[in-house]
């Protein structure tokens, strides 16, 4: 009897793990940016597909510490050109401490230098010994991940492994994101990444934002896809067309929420999963916990996120922040990423990495002085927990803007940063209630989904291959021409038809009077003679 009852559940393990393995997917993603948090994100999409039973393949320049422990996840790892790009990152935001007009106050120098480091990271992706060996391997692929941000040579993979192409959006999606799938985008309602504007926009905004919406369609058609088409021939394939695997995207996994960002119409095939990579919060190591319990006036947390280390703070911007925090009864805890702080006050503690979205969910922290990047953002609203946001770099002032118009962050613009000026602003947000009210109220939002977004960006990719592509979810006037598409011979027929009117009609009028005029004219009499 032993031996049929083990022989039935070896039938049915076997059943259930070839069941299982007939709907695992071959999946490529390609994340190749030495930021962390472009990383992160893209690491945690792979990894939950891998978890799922699928067959994930990274490539990638940082080496996961802890991938899953079922086989499935393979890494490709460019180690040579982790250190290339953190000296470009750190370039650009040390010119912006330096300045206080660098870079992203500069909407035209901000995308011809994203035009820059596209094609700089691009090219060194794809010529990349480990890239040229993954092409010359005899791999297939169902589904190829990449992300939407200067990159988009990389989407050059689907077509030459015939696979979906899956496209991340890190943030809301653009103009030109909007562009690729057909989603309605108005200059009036949508503002460019660049313009750092949030809606609704006054007039004069309007009109700037409709004018730089035009540029960028010029410097996508002009500059950047015509030198990311050249990379894909050169070290994809001569035979692949860009343009025509752009227009042909099966799925958008979009970084953003209603609680978020400002609500936007989206397309079937685009869906928003902003906080897919925060996980339930799991025990803080011992000496934080202590720590964070033992603070009876409670805890400030202080970073400023992956890329800018605020160890490289200017002096002054440093100082101002010590002074302030000396004269806080609450213990501040630093995120300071060397050894020693010289002038540290005796109430901050400083750690060169913190587990922040798990030390967020502690309930003595009570304010969270941050850079305003997304992910921050998001940890902040999942954890409801109230900010003070000093932006720096890319889409932070926007994060901040927009989080400061739902009532749950106090804004000070790094160039005006000073000891007076970050300390109005921790005691505005500890001691205006709304600020906790309001984050919480975002909070309750977040949180309000009918399932986890991880699981629904797995849902949808598996759905993009259960339906060859999900074609049925492609808006139809994508195959309209650029003229079709904005109206143009539909107006310029109308136009023309209303000249013609105007043009007949005054013609008739002008025949008309001279006829009158003709008719009034006094006959010439003969006189006799």
């Amino acid at each position: 009897m032993c031996v049929k009852i083990l022989g039935l559940i070896t039938v049915i393990f076997i059943f259930l793990t070839v069941t299982k393995d007939a709907h695992a997917y071959k999946i490529l993603g390609v994340f190749p940016m030495a930021a962390p948090s472009h990383y992160f994100l893209g690491s945690q999409i792979m990894m939950g597909l891998a978890e799922a039973g699928h067959d994930v393949t990274m490539l990638t320049v940082f080496e996961e510490k802890n991938p899953p422990k079922n086989g499935k996840y393979n890494q490709i790892v460019m180690k040579d050109l982790y250190e290339e790009q953190q000296a470009m990152f750190r370039a650009v935001a040390d010119f912006k401490n330096k300045q206080d007009h660098g870079m992203f106050n500069n909407p035209v120098v901000m995308l011809m230098t994203f035009n820059q480091f596209g094609y700089t990271i691009a090219e060194k992706t794809l010529n990349n010994t480990k890239t040229q060996d993954l092409l010359k391997s005899e791999k297939k692929f169902d589904v190829v991940i990449v992300p939407q941000f200067i990159l988009d040579s990389l989407k050059g993979f689907a077509a030459y492994f015939d696979a979906h192409l899956v496209l991340f959006n890190p943030i809301a999606a653009s103009s030109w994101m909007n562009h690729f799938v057909g989603n309605p985008s108005l200059p009036s309602l949508n503002p460019e990444f660049a313009l750092q504007y949030i809606s609704p926009m006054n007039f004069k905004q309007r009109l700037l934002n409709t004018v730089f919406t035009i540029f960028t369609y010029l410097n996508h058609n002009l500059l950047q896809y015509p030198s990311q088409d050249k990379l894909v021939r050169k070290y994809i394939s001569k035979d692949i067309d860009l343009e025509k695997v752009a227009y042909n995207v099966s799925l958008v996994l979009s970084n953003s929420h209603p609680s978020l960002n400002p609500v936007a119409g989206a397309v079937p095939c685009m869906k928003e999963i902003a906080g897919f990579h925060v996980k339930p919060s799991k025990p803080l190591p011992e000496d934080l916990k202590k720590y964070l319990d033992e603070a009876k006036n409670g805890v400030i947390y202080f970073s400023m996120g992956s890329n800018l280390k605020s160890a490289d703070l200017p002096i002054i911007k440093r100082e101002a922040l010590m002074k302030a925090f000396s004269k806080r009864k609450e213990n501040i805890l630093w995120k300071f990423e060397v050894d020693d702080m010289p002038g540290k006050p005796n109430n901050v503690r400083i750690e060169k990495w913190l587990p922040q979205s798990d030390l967020l969910a502690h309930p003595n922290i009570k304010l969270f002085i941050t850079h305003g990047g997304f992910l921050s953002t998001v940890e902040t609203v999942y954890n409801a927990v109230p900010t003070v946001a000093i932006p720096i770099l890319g889409d932070q002032m926007l994060n901040a803007k927009m989080a400061e118009r739902h009532g749950f962050t106090k804004v000070v613009e790094f160039t005006k940063l000073s000891e007076e000026t970050i300390s109005d602003a921790i005691e505005e947000v500890l001691t205006n209630k709304k600020y906790l009210e309001n984050v919480r109220s975002r909070s309750k939002i977040f949180h309000d989904r009918p399932i986890p977004a991880l699981q629904e960006a797995i849902y949808w990719i598996e759905y993009v291959v259960r339906h060859n592509g999900a074609q049925h979810l492609r808006v139809s006037y994508l195959d309209l021409a650029w003229y079709q598409w904005y109206m143009l011979d539909v107006f310029g027929l109308i136009f023309a038809v209303l000249f013609m009117i105007i043009f007949v009609t005054k013609k008739i009028i002008s025949l008309l009077c001279k006829i009158c005029t003709n008719n009034k004219k006094p006959s010439k009499k003969v006189k006799k003679q």
